[in-house]
C-alpha cells in the first residue's frame, strides 16, 4: 500500500484501538502531525512552508517522507550518517507549537527553525543567514505558557553548532536577537488594507533596529521558550528575503539555510558523543569536534 494510505489505516486502527479511552495527548498516535514514537528522529528541522522540504532533503544521505497532514509535512533520513527529520509548521507560533508539542511527545528532543526573515541592520544583505541567539516575544502563543517576564533564549549548543556549520560552508551569517511576530502585516510594522495603520507600527523597524535586533519573523521566540520550558534544545537559522531599512527584497538563501542546518545536527550529534566520552553535561570551548 502507499504511504499516504498506511498513514491513513494506521490513524484509524489507532483511533478504533483507543475509543474508550480518555484523551491522553502524550500518548501514542499525535493528532496534527500524525506521528508516532520511531517515526522522527531526535533532531527535526523546523520549516514553514511544506515546500520547503523540497529544498532541504536533497542534502541528505536519504529519506521518506512519514506523514503529511495539513500543514504538518514530515520526512526522516540521514544526513552524512546522522539521523535527522524535517517536519513543516506552517505559519505562525500558534501552529509551530504544536509541532513542537507533538513531536516531543514522539521522542524528539532537538529542534531548530529553518525559515525566512526581514533584515533589521542595514548591513544585512539579501541572502544572507541569521542565527537566533534569544527572542523578542512579540507573538501570543508563548505567554499562554509562561510569564512575558521569562526570556527566549537559543540553545547555546544550536547557536554554536549553527555557527560553526555555517563558518565550514563558507555562508555569510550574523548572530543575534529575532523578533517574532503574530501579523505579516500590521505586526511587522507593514500597512494594513487599504494602509491600515496599526499604533506604533511606524515606528517598530526603527525601534527594533535602534535596540539592535537582527530580524523579524514569526515562530522563533515561541520555539526558544517552550523548548526552554520543557527542557529541550532549540534554535533557529532564517535566510534573509527582505532587508527592512533598504527595502531589497529577493526569495534567496533557502538552500543555504537548509544546507546549515542539516550539517548542524551532524555536529550536535558529534557535541553529544564528545560530551559522553568526557563525562561532562555540557558543550564548552575546550571540547573538540575533529
Amino acid at each position: 500500500m502507499d504511504k499516504r494510505f498506511h498513514t491513513v489505516f494506521r490513524h484509524f486502527c489507532i483511533m478504533v484501538k483507543d475509543t474508550d479511552a480518555s484523551e491522553d495527548p502524550n500518548q501514542g498516535f499525535q493528532y496534527h502531525v500524525e506521528l508516532e514514537e520511531g517515526d522522527v528522529a531526535n533532531a527535526v528541522l523546523l520549516p514553514g512552508n511544506p515546500e520547503r522540504l523540497d529544498k532541504i532533503t536533497p542534502f541528505w544521505d536519504d529519506h521518506e517522507e512519514v506523514a503529511y497532514h495539513r500543514e504538518y509535512r514530515t520526512a526522516t533520513g540521514t544526513y552524512e550518517g546522522t539521523p535527522i527529520s524535517v517536519t513543516s509548521t506552517g505559519i505562525g507560533s500558534p501552529s509551530a507549537a504544536i509541532a513542537l508539542e507533538e513531536l516531543a511527545r514522539v521522542g524528539a528532543d532537538t529542534f531548530i527553525r529553518v525559515g525566512s526573515c526581514g533584515a533589521l541592520q542595514p548591513e544585512m544583505d539579501v541572502g544572507d543567514l541569521v542565527i537566533t541567539s534569544g527572542g523578542v516575544r512579540q507573538e501570543g502563543t508563548s505567554k499562554e505558557y509562561v510569564r512575558e517576564e521569562y526570556p527566549a533564549v537559543a540553545d547555546k549548543e544550536v547557536v554554536s553548532a549553527l555557527v560553526a556549520a555555517a563558518e565550514r560552508l563558507g555562508h555569510d551569517y550574523h548572530v543575534g536577537l529575532t523578533m517574532s511576530a503574530d501579523s505579516f502585516y500590521t505586526g511587522q510594522g507593514r500597512p494594513g488594507f487599504e494602509g491600515f495603520r496599526a499604533l506604533g507600527s511606524e515606528d517598530l523597524v526603527k525601534e527594533l533596529q535602534d535596540a539592535n535586533v537582527k530580524n523579524i519573523e514569526m515562530e522563533a521566540s515561541a520555539l526558544l521558550t517552550i523548548a526552554n520550558v520543557y527542557g529541550l534544545r532549540a534554535g533557529a537559522v532564517c535566510s534573509v528575503y527582505a532587508n527592512r531599512v533598504t527595502g531589497e527584497f529577493r526569495t534567496e538563501g533557502e538552500t543555504k539555510s537548509a544546507e546549515t542546518a542539516s550539517l548542524a545536527v551532524k555536529l550536535l550529534a558529534k557535541m553529544d558523543a564528545v560530551k559522553e566520552e568526557a563525562g561532562v553535561d555540557h558543550w564548552h570551548a575546550g571540547l573538540s569536534l575533529e
